[in-house]
């Protein structure tokens, strides 16, 4: 299916996600934040992963500027709020969603991308945060999300000087995970789509539902919650099939590339 906002397929197990405001460099208006936050509640039970890409040159320009208007304190909270609902929609998503990204992933466009699970840029990716410089503050979690992946230290140093960083760097600073010719994110990001829906369901809920609250967690907490996910997966049919198939010598081992 097809709407303004986004473009949206499902192709087998895999939904493709696409943003679709190519004439605004996909910037984010609150239209399509809510759009992104109905889909990814909403995810078809059939659905094992989910690519998020997006038309056009760039992935997200970040907040469309055009919708910024005066606020009182009260009413930019619950706006950004509703930013927030969005982005943990695609962070909690029941099932895993890779980014392909490709040209400007800036200010609420990097936000977005942090949200998902993985990151595949090409070699036009670039990352910037000008909230600084314009006099405002990031509003769609990316204060919480944005330093887990490249630390306090450049995200500091990218709002307060504006710094934007290429896709090689980006990728060494941890924008990414995986980095790709021009024109190729999408075709990988749905290769790691692939590969990922093959894993049992409940593991990969797991990976994504728990992990990152096991990790935000104390450590004595983060035990026991790590016991518990252990305990609930391991008893899963699946879980139990894979492992005996593992031990006669009939599921693939894993070897260095």
């Amino acid at each position: 299916m097809t709407d303004q906002l986004l473009d949206i397929q499902q192709r087998d197990a895999i939904l493709l996600v696409r943003l679709n405001r190519m004439h605004k460099r996909n910037a984010l208006s609150d239209e399509l934040v809510i759009a992104l936050r109905n889909t990814f509640e909403n995810l078809p039970t059939d659905v094992r992963a989910v690519v998020l890409g997006a038309h056009g040159e760039h992935f997200c320009a970040g907040l469309d500027l055009g919708e910024l208007t005066q606020r009182n304190p009260g009413q930019g909270v619950v706006h950004s709020r509703m930013w927030h609902q969005a982005f943990h929609a695609i962070q909690f998503a029941t099932a895993p969603v890779i980014a392909a990204l490709h040209g400007a992933v800036v200010g609420g466009g990097l936000e977005l991308a942090a949200s998902c699970h993985i990151r595949v840029a090409d070699e036009t990716s670039y990352y910037a945060l000008p909230e600084g410089v314009r006099g405002i503050f990031v509003g769609g979690g990316g204060s919480v999300r944005i330093p887990k992946l490249i630390g306090l230290a450049r995200m500091t140093d990218m709002m307060l000087t504006g710094r934007v960083y290429q896709a090689e760097e980006g990728e060494r600073a941890g924008f990414a995970q995986y980095l790709v010719p021009a024109g190729q994110s999408f075709a990988k990001a749905l290769e790691l789509a692939e590969r990922a829906a093959q894993n049992a369901p409940l593991t990969n809920y797991a990976i994504t539902q728990a992990l990152p609250l096991i990790a935000e967690q104390a450590a004595d907490h983060g035990y026991l919650t790590e016991a518990l996910m252990t305990a609930v997966t391991q008893s899963a049919p699946e879980a139990k099939q894979r492992l005996q198939a593992f031990l006669q010598g009939k599921a693939e081992r894993v070897r260095a590339c």
